[in-house]
């Protein structure tokens, strides 16, 4: 999907999706959310495309909700406001179980939902002027939908302080929290950014969707006998899978995989 405000890039078995409204700092409304969405879907489905990045136009990653929305949904009922909120949160949600790795390419502020999309991303690389910021709190609201995916990146004790405080942290901060991975100067953000695509497309395709899922099946489970069984089944499968036999072998056989072709 390319539009006025969704920009979405091709380059070999990579798509970069830009937020395109620089002059509002890549804040969100409805209709947005629910583009985003159906663009990362499509993305998702698409066996061609093997790593996604996202990023924002312009000097800011996203500012979050806009104003205007924001004005639309002071008049909102209780069941409009739910219905809002299950948008975005379908939003956090595809991008999270997305079944190919997925980089935040932060090029500057992110607050609010800006936020939720840095810590919904596997991976996040910002250059030193990005900021963040949980701003909700400001505004007699909180940063409910975007909660779940925020407390696993940084914990939950630093979620309370910057839940509670709105205060802004700098790229720094950010990379000691969790929030983002890596933190390089401006004119080295895409040069970052394509050494970890090149290293993300030297692994299997449909191991790393299988990784991805099975940290989010064990996080924060007790290591039962459950547990102990399903990841027992995973490793299986893998093992058994056409693509593990051919990862296997290439090793062996001290040759690259069929995926690096």
């Amino acid at each position: 999907m390319n539009d006025a405000t969704i920009r979405v890039e091709r380059k070999g078995k990579v798509a970069t999706v830009t937020l395109n409204r620089p002059d509002r700092h890549n804040a969100f409304d409805d209709a947005l959310i629910a583009g985003l969405t159906e663009t990362l879907e499509g993305i998702g489905a698409d066996p061609a495309v093997r790593v996604v990045v996202l990023t924002g136009a312009g000097k800011s990653f996203s500012a979050g909700a806009d104003l205007g929305w924001m004005k639309r949904m002071a008049g909102y009922t209780f069941d409009q406001n739910m219905a809002d909120a299950r948008g975005l949160a379908r939003l956090l949600s595809t991008l999270d179980r997305l079944p190919k790795p997925t980089i935040a390419r932060v090029n500057g502020p992110a607050y609010g939902g800006g936020v939720g999309l840095v810590a919904a991303c596997d991976l996040a690389i910002a250059q030193p002027e990005a900021a963040f910021s949980l701003t909700e709190v400001k505004l007699g609201l909180i940063p409910a939908v975007i909660s779940p995916y925020v407390v696993a990146a940084i914990g939950p004790r630093a979620a309370r302080r910057y839940t509670l405080t709105a205060q802004r942290f700098d790229a720094e901060t950010a990379l000691r929290l969790g929030l983002v991975h890596e933190v390089v100067a401006a004119d080295a953000l895409d040069d970052a950014v394509s050494k970890t695509v090149d290293t993300l497309l030297a692994n299997g395709p449909q191991a790393m969707a299988a990784g991805k899922a099975l940290i989010g099946t064990v996080a924060n489970r007790p290591i039962d006998d459950a547990v102990i069984e399903d990841t027992a089944r995973r490793i299986a499968e893998c093992r058994a899978s056409p693509e593990g036999r051919e990862g296997v072998s290439a090793f062996l056989e001290k040759r690259k995989p069929a995926w690096m072709s």
